[in-house]
């Protein structure tokens, strides 16, 4: 049996909020809990996946693309630029993420 197309849509619409919503839980409780902080987004990352739509781009920079920890810049992770490019340096497990940054075109 097939779900139809709005029902598919629906689904989607939950499932974005509710990672947006692990997200901001992950943020408020990694000060006390990092174990917590990553199980946050590690189900919004299965969750993603399972219903095939993309996490927002800014959550998609709040955790390492290798080791999928959550990062606090200042406490596990450094963010810093570097010609032409922001750099996050994960502290957990030393690696880096290199993003390209563009000019705005006026």
């Amino acid at each position: 049996m097939t779900k139809s197309p709005i029902a598919k849509n629906k689904q989607k619409d939950i499932s974005k909020n509710r990672i947006i919503e692990l997200f901001k839980q992950a943020d408020l409780i990694f000060s006390t809990d990092k174990t917590l902080a990553n199980r946050y987004v590690n189900l919004a990352r299965k969750l993603a996946m399972k219903v095939k739509i993309r996490i927002p781009l800014d959550l998609k920079r709040r955790f390492c693309k290798h080791c999928y920890n959550y990062l606090a810049p200042g406490v596990n992770s450094r963010i810093r630029t570097r010609a032409g490019k922001v750099v996050i340096a994960c502290l957990e497990c030393r690696k880096f993420t290199r993003i390209p940054v563009r000019k705005k075109s006026t």
